[in-house]
């Protein structure tokens, strides 16, 4: 596993379930187009794998 993971928001959440919504703003994605950079660890990786259809993940 990479040590840290780049992650993006493609796709707005406007249209998604509360909890992928919360989700997606607990990994610290407010707007639309915005990286943040994670540690690559098994609780990141299960909030992606939530709400991959939102967002593009590449291992940095």
């Amino acid at each position: 596993m990479a040590e840290k993971l780049k992650i993006t928001l493609v796709k707005s959440p406007i249209g998604a379930i509360p909890k992928q919504r919360a989700t997606v703003e607990a990994l610290g994605l407010r707007k639309m187009h915005k990286t943040v950079e994670m540690p690559d660890n098994e609780a990141i990786r299960g909030m992606i794998w939530h709400v991959r259809h939102l967002v593009k993940v590449e291992e940095v």
